[in-house]
């Protein structure tokens, strides 16, 4: 696909907006990837034995396994004011962070709003750094379902980080987003190929390598689901690299090239750094084409990942998207993913799931992207469906991943017509 191809696309088309019933996870989930990228940090979840469970159940933890994430259980004695949960909170705090001295954060993360769970987070994290700062930082953020879905509470916990990051004059460019440590490794090797740097993430792996932020900061976004990140980065004076996301070979050549221009990169090194991976990431995506090649595709709302996915399947995979559905549309940072994705879908924001399904009966599409709770009865109903939670979990950005993201749609198609008796 040229990278020359006009650049209007969707940036016209309406935007279906509906507010009604939802099918999305909440923001604790988040917790599931982040404790495992931020190697000195504890998630301590203070909410119902609900959360608890959806929490253990999700991260697959043994309960023997000393993990970095746990739920400090809100009981009825507490809800009713007939105890002081502030207290009970510091000492939970305190008793944690004597049993494993090796914690440098923690996160208090809210599984309900404040006049909920009778407790200000915030104000609790401020007296627990009083207590426990330098040593351990704390950090509050709310990961309600009522307030967040998804991976919105990745956002919210970069977001309750960027504030206490250390101010810099230092020119720097500043990647935001967790990504899987091979996969930020290869964007790493890539920047430095490039001759870009310094460079800092966020989230970093050990507190200790927190990234300075300041007026020099150039950053650029890998998720597109943080846009209150990407607000508290510009309160701080930095100023954002305005791109595509890094999917696909397309997305990811976009992305280099914005940091490119950025840092005055001449354009022959870019080429000469560029043009292996993107050779493999072509012959990659080109594999698995062949079966996605004209079939229609309709996305639910679940990750916020859903435009840019689109965008890489229409352009690189020669698939057909029918509705488009996010659960946001934050427009400063998707102008970049509306204007390359084809004309043609509905593009629609939030939801109402029955209204959607009304529409997801009539269009018919080969490939359903959905959350867990749509997916089986789609599938009951003949609809070939994909979990979209697995596009979150699974390594899908930069160049060398290129090939499996396009093969993770590919799969649900090629099993359909093995079960109907034709080739894969």
């Amino acid at each position: 696909m040229s990278l020359d191809a006009p650049r209007h696309g969707c940036l016209d088309t309406p935007i279906l907006r509906e507010r009604g019933q939802r099918e999305v996870f909440c923001g604790l989930t988040g917790i599931v990837w982040l404790h495992r990228k931020m190697q000195d940090a504890f998630f301590l979840v203070v909410g119902s034995r609900t959360c608890a469970h959806l929490l253990q159940s999700a991260a697959g933890v043994m309960i023997f396994a000393e993990p970095r994430f746990g739920t400090a259980i809100l009981e009825e004695k507490d809800l009713a004011g007939l105890a002081d949960a502030n207290v009970e909170l510091d000492a939970v705090v305190a008793r944690l962070i004597a049993r494993r001295p090796d914690i440098r954060q923690l996160f208090l993360v809210g599984s309900c709003p404040s006049e909920v769970i009778k407790l200000d987070l915030s104000r609790a994290a401020e007296r627990l750094n009083a207590a426990h700062a330098p040593h351990v930082r704390i950090y509050s953020y709310s990961g309600s379902g009522i307030e967040t879905t998804f991976t919105q509470g990745e956002d919210a916990c970069l977001a309750a980080m960027v504030p206490s990051l250390p101010a810099t004059q230092e020119a720097a460019l500043l990647v935001v987003g967790a990504l899987p440590d091979v996969v930020e490794d290869q964007a790493l090797a890539l920047l430095d190929a490039l001759g870009v740097g310094p460079v800092r993430i966020l989230p970093s792996r050990r507190a200790a390598e927190a990234a300075s932020v300041g007026p020099n900061t150039r950053y650029i976004l890998t998720q597109p689901f943080l846009g209150d990140t990407a607000a508290a980065l510009d309160r701080r004076g930095a100023r954002r690299i305005v791109a595509p996301f890094p999917f696909g070979e397309e997305g990811t050549t976009l992305w280099l090239e914005a940091v490119a221009r950025a840092f005055n990169v001449a354009e022959a090194r870019f080429d000469a750094v560029t043009a292996a991976p993107r050779a493999r990431a072509r012959k990659a995506v080109a594999a698995q084409a062949a079966t996605l090649a004209g079939k229609s595709l309709f996305f639910f709302p679940d990750s916020q990942l859903e435009l840019p996915l689109a965008r890489f399947l229409a352009r690189e995979c020669g698939m057909r998207p029918l509705e488009v559905g996010t659960p946001f549309l934050h427009r400063a940072l998707m102008e970049p993913e509306l204007a390359l994705l084809p004309e043609g879908p509905v593009i629609s924001e939030g939801q109402d799931v029955d209204l959607q399904l009304d529409r997801h009966a009539v269009q018919s599409p080969d490939l359903t992207v959905c959350g867990l709770g749509l997916a089986n009865p789609l599938e009951a109903a003949g609809h070939a469906t994909k979990w979209a939670i697995e596009l979150v979990f699974t390594p899908v950005h930069f160049y060398e991943q290129a090939g499996d993201l396009a093969g993770l749609f590919a799969r649900p198609l090629r099993r359909r017509s093995l079960l109907a008796g034709g080739a894969a």
